[in-house]
């Protein structure tokens, strides 16, 4: 068991549009380098990559909540 953790303060989102449908979710695998979310930080979107393969157990945060740095933001395995 991984965690992918925020590397800066901001806004998790789950996709990239507001009703657009979310880079992954439990059960999808990932790979190393993939897009897993974006996190906003002074109106920059921050593309965040999976740093390793594996398949997404838990995502921790809800989309749009504020994350903190090195919070965990994901549970892959």
């Amino acid at each position: 068991k991984q965690t992918i953790a925020s590397p800066l303060v901001g806004t998790f989102y789950a996709s990239a549009t507001i009703n657009g449908n979310p880079y992954v979710e439990v059960g999808h695998r990932v790979k190393k380098g993939q897009v897993v979310c974006i996190i906003e930080a002074m109106k920059i979107m921050n593309e965040i990559t999976s740093p390793f393969d594996g398949t997404v157990k838990e995502i921790v945060v809800r989309n749009g909540e504020v994350v903190g740095f090195d919070q965990t933001i994901m549970v892959i395995e």
